[in-house]
C-alpha cells in the first residue's frame, strides 16, 4: 500500500434527485482532478427532503443512485462510496433500508451496508427526528473491504459515531480506514461532530474520512456541514468549512504504522 488521496464530498442535497447527483458529480470531478483515488460522498447525497417524500420516491433514488454510483466509479476510475440512499425493504412498503455502496473502478460493488442506529431523537432546538418512522434498521455489522492499494476500509453512516463498539469491531477486524458519511444536525454538529470523529480516529488508530451535508437542506432541516478528514492520532487533515465542496488529504500507511507502534493500545485491550 502506497500513499494516496481521498476525498470527502461536502454537499447541499434537496428533495430534487437529479439536482443532486448533477452537484455530486461536480464535486467527484473536482476531486478526481486534485488528485483523489477514494471518494466518499454523504448520506442522503441522492435526496434530502421529508420522509414520506423520501419513500414515496424510493424505488426511484435507489434505481437511480446506484447506476449513478457505479457509473462514476467507471468513468472517473475511482474506489467510490455512496454514503447512504434508501432501499426499499420488500416486504415493508413504508420502509426503506438506509444503505451506503462502496464500488470499484470498474463499477462492481465491493461493500454494502445497512445503518443500523436509527436517528430518533428529539433535539433541543426544537425539531424531533424520527427516522424508525420510514427506515428499517439494518441487523448486520458493517462490512469490511481489504485492498491492496487502498488499506482495509470499514463502513458506518452518521448516527452510528456515538456507538464506539461499532469501530471497536471494525478496527478489531484490521480496518485503516473509518468511513463516517453523515447529515448530522446543525444544533448537535456544533457541540459534537469533530469531537466525535476525532475520538473514534484516536481510539481505533485509524483514518477517519466524514463526507457531509451542510446548510439548509429543507423546510427547518439544516445541517452541520466540516466534511473531515482526520489521522490516527486525531490530527484533521482537511476541513471542508460550511460550503459545498470537498476535504482532500493524503491517506499515508507510514503515519499509519508510526501512530499505532507509538500508540499501542488496540493490543492493550482487555475486555474485547
Amino acid at each position: 500500500m502506497k500513499s494516496y488521496l481521498a476525498a470527502a464530498v461536502q454537499m447541499t442535497s434537496k428533495p430534487d434527485l437529479d439536482h443532486n447527483l448533477a452537484e455530486a458529480e461536480e464535486l467527484i470531478d473536482l476531486a478526481v482532478r486534485r488528485g483523489a483515488q477514494l471518494v466518499g460522498l454523504p448520506e442522503n447525497f441522492p435526496f434530502m427532503g421529508n420522509e414520506q417524500d423520501k419513500i414515496n420516491l424510493a424505488d426511484t433514488i435507489a434505481l437511480k443512485a446506484e447506476k449513478f454510483l457505479r457509473t462514476m466509479a467507471q468513468k472517473y476510475q475511482i474506489t467510490l462510496l455512496g454514503g447512504g440512499f434508501p432501499v426499499p425493504v420488500e416486504d415493508s412498503p413504508t420502509k426503506a433500508y438506509n444503505t451506503a455502496l462502496l464500488i470499484d473502478p470498474s463499477g462492481l460493488e465491493l461493500a454494502c451496508y445497512r445503518k443500523v442506529h436509527l436517528f430518533d431523537v428529539n433535539v433541543p432546538d426544537g425539531n424531533t427526528y424520527q427516522e424508525s418512522s420510514t427506515v428499517m434498521a439494518g441487523t448486520e455489522l458493517p462490512p469490511l473491504y481489504q485492498s491492496e492499494i487502498l488499506g482495509t476500509i470499514g463502513l458506518s453512516i452518521c448516527y452510528d459515531v456515538r456507538f464506539p463498539e461499532l469501530y471497536r469491531y471494525l478496527s478489531a477486524n484490521g480496518a485503516d480506514i473509518l468511513f463516517v458519511p453523515a447529515a448530522f444536525t446543525a444544533y448537535t454538529g456544533k457541540d459534537h461532530w469533530k469531537v466525535l470523529l476525532q475520538a473514534r480516529a484516536i481510539e481505533n488508530t485509524c483514518y477517519v474520512i466524514a463526507p457531509a451535508q451542510t446548510g439548509n437542506n429543507y423546510e427547518r432541516r439544516y445541517t452541520h456541514g466540516h466534511a473531515l478528514i482526520i489521522d490516527p492520532w486525531g490530527t484533521i487533515l482537511a476541513d471542508a468549512g460550511e460550503e459545498s465542496g470537498i476535504a482532500l488529504a493524503e491517506i499515508n500507511p507510514g503515519r499509519l504504522e508510526q501512530v499505532r507502534r507509538q500508540m499501542p493500545s488496540l493490543q492493550h485491550r482487555v475486555f474485547v
